[in-house]
């Protein structure tokens, strides 16, 4: 909606930039705070964020660039991630890679970490879609409606308002749109607020990451109905994100019977 927050002597500073490091930071606090009530080490939590950070920003770019390559006109633009352009399932796989390795190398205590870092993820994801309706990437499809004014227009159909973005966006100007950032960013506000409840009360370690698996992969399914980036493949009818988020679902399912059951033997 505001691509550029401001020029300061001719450098643009984007809105998506700033509002994604402000997703990480916010995301970045609360893992180390929940991780010293844990009894973890916070030095090696912070190195392991940092490791985690890096692969997951490497392959979110790198799976936007292809999954758009018409947007990369110059060397440039393959690194301009503050104009926006960053996929979360690809920083999703890239991130678990990173947090695997330095889990390993820093020796944190597996699920545990996982639990703490759902909670980042949701918070710091639901910051940085804000990040993504200043841009207008990750648009939705078009919405039936007359006024073309750029901005967030209220309907008497769902999701009961749309947006119009500007020239500038990356999203088609002047166009009615789903405004799927925005129900995506008041849906992981949802998900954040259910697994802040549900870790002070968690049955085991591991049982927050399993139900964030199960609710961001359910959001995720459904609103890629309304998103106009990622075309259905033929003949199933499904977008690829929408096979990544069933497998999310499955994967919870399965995390959760293999968690409590081994929890079980544990006590036994």
């Amino acid at each position: 909606m505001f691509p550029v927050l401001f020029e300061f002597f001719g450098i643009k500073i984007y809105t998506y930039g700033v509002l994604v490091a402000l997703g990480v930071f916010v995301g970045y606090f609360l893992l180390l705070r929940f991780g010293k009530k844990e009894g973890l080490n916070t030095t090696h939590l912070e190195n392991a964020l940092l490791i985690t950070l890096f692969f997951g920003i490497v392959f979110a770019r790198i799976t936007y660039i292809l999954e758009h390559p018409e947007q990369v006109r110059k060397i440039l633009d393959i690194f301009a991630i503050w104009q926006g352009g960053l996929t979360f399932f690809g920083g999703l796989i890239g991130g678990l890679l990173g947090a695997l390795f330095s889990i390993h190398r820093y020796k944190l205590p597996l699920w545990k970490t996982a639990d703490l870092s759902a909670i980042a993820i949701a918070i710091a994801h639901s910051i940085g879609r804000l990040g993504c309706t200043a841009a207008g990437c990750c648009y939705g499809k078009p919405f039936l409606a007359e006024d073309v004014t750029p901005g967030i227009h209220l309907s008497n159909k769902f999701p009961f308002f749309y947006v119009v973005f500007p020239e500038g966006a990356v999203a088609p100007p002047y166009m009615p749109l789903y405004p799927t950032q925005l129900m995506e960013f008041f849906g992981l506000l949802l998900i954040f607020f259910i697994l802040l409840f549900f870790y002070r009360r968690k049955p085991f370690d591991g049982a927050v990451f399993g139900l964030y698996l199960l609710l961001y992969g359910a959001l995720r399914f459904f609103l890629e109905f309304y998103r106009g980036v990622t075309p259905p493949i033929e003949p199933i009818g499904l977008t690829w994100n929408q096979i990544v988020s069933l497998l999310m679902v499955l994967s919870s399912f399965a995390l959760m019977f293999v968690l409590r059951h081994e929890g079980k033997v544990k006590k036994t």
